[in-house]
């Protein structure tokens, strides 16, 4: 099927992959504001995931390894905001932005001498039979394992938040963190293993990047990726399964452009290419307008930092 010469089953299968880096990113920073702690260096992270992913999967011959690879990366530069805002107590926006330039500079120390190289290919599932199924074929049966294991992940979120002990706690320390502490409970071991957690999720998003969706490294790759997911956190209220409707929206804009420059549309190129950015900050502006459900639906502590002496 087809619509103004774009096909649909093509371009929905596009969107779900054009959404993985997203979606990752933005599960993970979920977690770590469900903790009450404001991580901006997703970013950051994201582009070191890509750079130690890319890297790790060429020298190993194994993609699969690059993703460990980048989520080991991107986990270690977390421990620069572990120790800045959870030991020294550091302002959590100021420390977050300083983490998104220093990812960004050292990606570009690392991926020197790696331009213009390929990774190895990380090949789809096989689903035999199910590839060949009309239109649900193409869209659902077509894609790599890491497809799949981002949906997986957000539903795995989503329980345990919901359902499970550990997903009470976390949520009661971000919501009061000294209620939570009076309780006994660590809050920042806590905060520390759910911002490991959020990292490496921004790591897998940004090996994503560049070993499946632009399988090569050039410095900037991610392309303001981490931003994008902090703002579909916003939109989706801190809830998980909004996180996957946010990130296939705008990995949907994002495709649709690119496809409506293949088809030959009579619009700049330059509207097409700022057109995701611009209708997440439209969205971002509708949700948070007044006394919109995203901002009373934030963790009440987000932000704040805790120390047990206070």
């Amino acid at each position: 099927m087809e619509i103004f010469g774009i096909n649909i089953a093509v371009l929905i299968a596009s969107l779900m992959v054009a959404s993985v880096p997203i979606m990752l990113a933005a599960i993970g920073e979920l977690v770590v504001e469900k903790a009450g702690v404001l991580n901006l260096g997703v970013e950051g992270m994201m582009i070191m995931g890509a750079i130690c992913g890319f890297i790790t999967a060429v020298h190993t011959g194994s993609p699969m390894v690059g993703f460990l690879g980048g989520a080991a990366g991107a986990m270690a530069l977390s421990l620069v905001f572990i120790l800045l805002t959870q030991v020294f107590l550091a302002n959590q926006v100021a420390t977050g932005l300083a983490l998104t330039l220093f990812g960004l500079g050292l990606s570009s120390l690392l991926g020197q001498g790696y331009n213009g190289i390929k990774p190895p290919r990380l090949g789809d599932v096989p689903f035999g039979p199910l590839e060949n199924i009309p239109f649900f074929g193409r869209v659902l049966f077509t894609h790599d394992i890491m497809v799949y294991a981002s949906i997986a992940i957000v539903a795995a979120v989503w329980a345990v938040l919901k359902y499970s002990r550990a997903g009470l706690i976390l949520r009661a320390v971000g919501e009061s963190h000294d209620a939570a502490h009076a309780l006994g409970y660590k809050v920042v071991r806590i905060r520390i293993l759910a911002i490991l957690f959020g990292a490496a999720m921004a790591g897998l998003g940004g090996a994503y990047v560049s070993l499946v969706r632009v399988p090569q490294w050039t410095d900037g790759i991610t392309a303001g990726a981490g931003w994008i997911a902090l703002a579909i956190v916003v939109f989706a209220s801190w809830k998980p399964w909004r996180v996957l409707i946010g990130a296939y929206l705008f990995g949907g804009i994002t495709v649709l452009q690119l496809n409506l420059q293949a088809a030959g549309a009579r619009i700049p190129v330059e509207y097409l290419s700022m057109s995701p950015y611009l209708i997440t900050i439209l969205v971002l502006v509708i949700m948070s307008s007044g006394r919109g459900r995203a901002s009373l639906n934030a963790p009440a502590a987000l932000g704040q930092n805790f120390h047990a002496s206070r």
